[in-house]
């Protein structure tokens, strides 16, 4: 291995990907994060490690972590919910686009292939949310799950963490909305369907594109876009208000905006809202990578136009613009959400959720005593 010192260079490293070596993941490498002051780079030495069967493909691993609160407030006045919870810390999905990837590097892990393959599961969960919404005083208001990393990515069906907050925040009469890509939602139906009759639950699919083929490259492990409209479809059915997520917006990638807000109505989804694409910190130099890897004809085209909707940047934090961006291109996304939402019925009533039916839960372990 070869060791750069990061401190005196400010460039981000060329790194080239063969396509074959993907397997599954969003990305291959464990690219540096920005605390690092070294990086290490692949140095052929002679070995081939084809003689030996090659590199295998890399495995999930899950640390579980004992944390010391659940309910995470959001002040961000672009950020449409104020407490949210997130069982776990990266997703196995792998969403090449994903903004939560820089999280990784306080844990002094890559927001490359580590954020899809080092999950951090916080095996408390429920008997913290327990604890800090049986507080006196407490205020229930709307509590959104997976907001950062997916809650029900494939380690959940083991885990079953989400599960066990749901049951919770069930027990309690508290509401929630979910925010998923994955199936998996559906094993739960049997808690959301009863607080959705009072009003206490909502679910939202994101959809970013129906190409099925794109969607294997930018999301490999989530599910694929014909059985996310089966979930908006199984959940609308068993009486849970359904909205769809189709975020983000890539220029020259997913241009079927219209058709998935169509196959989503169909489906069963009453709401819908979208965002376009962010690429903060690493983000930036992984999606380059691979916009390289898989569309190198169109690279520097997709690469232009994100950086016309951010100001001529990669990316730009402020409040004002971070979600929808700004710019003719931006106009135009909104412009054609606008319209195609519009005429569909999308948004004529947004779901209300009740706090008047909260009810402080028991101690852990126990049951409610009324």
């Amino acid at each position: 291995m070869n060791s750069i010192d990061r401190s005196t260079s400010n460039e981000t490293p060329e790194v080239r990907v063969p396509l074959e070596a993907i397997k599954g993941r969003g990305t291959s490498t464990r690219f540096p994060h920005r605390f690092e002051r070294d990086l290490r780079e692949g140095f052929d030495d002679g070995w081939d490690a084809a003689e030996e069967g090659g590199d295998a493909a890399p495995r999930t691993e899950v640390t579980w972590e004992t944390a010391r609160s659940i309910i995470a407030a959001n002040h961000s006045p672009d950020i449409h919910f104020g407490r949210s919870i997130n069982p776990y810390r990266g997703c196995e999905h792998g969403c090449i686009y994903c903004y939560a990837r820089p999280t990784h590097s306080y844990l002094n892990l890559s927001p490359g292939l580590d954020f899809e393959t080092k999950i951090i599961a916080k095996r408390n969960a429920a008997d913290l949310l327990r604890h800090e919404i049986g507080r006196k005083g407490y205020v229930p208001e709307l509590i959104a799950i997976g907001t950062v990393t997916d809650c029900y990515q494939p380690v959940e069906r083991e885990l079953r963490l989400t599960r066990a907050v749901i049951e919770v925040l069930h027990e309690a009469r508290h509401p929630l909305a979910l925010v998923t890509k994955s199936s998996g939602v559906e094993r739960d139906i049997d808690l959301l369907a009863p607080m959705a009759a009072q009003n206490l639950a909502a679910v939202y699919v994101t959809i970013t594109t129906l190409d099925a083929d794109l969607s294997r490259k930018l999301e490999p492990r989530a599910a694929a876009p014909h059985r996310r409209l089966r979930i908006l479809k199984t959940l609308a059915d068993a009486g849970i208000p359904c909205g769809v997520s189709l975020a983000p917006q890539i220029p020259f990638l997913n241009d079927d905006m219209e058709q998935v807000l169509e196959a989503a109505w169909e489906a069963g989804a009453r709401e819908a809202f979208y965002h376009v694409i962010r690429l903060p910190w690493e983000v930036a130099p992984l999606f380059r990578q691979w916009l390289q890897v898989h569309y190198p004809q169109r690279a520097e085209r997709v690469m232009h136009r994100i950086q016309e909707m951010r100001g001529g940047k990669d990316y730009d934090s402020d409040f004002a613009t971070r979600m929808k961006g700004s710019g003719a291109w931006a106009d135009l996304i909104g412009q054609r959400f606008r319209k195609a939402a519009g005429r569909l019925g999308f948004n004529a009533k947004k779901t209300v959720f009740a706090t008047d039916r909260f009810r402080p839960p028991g101690p852990a372990g126990q049951a409610a005593l009324f």
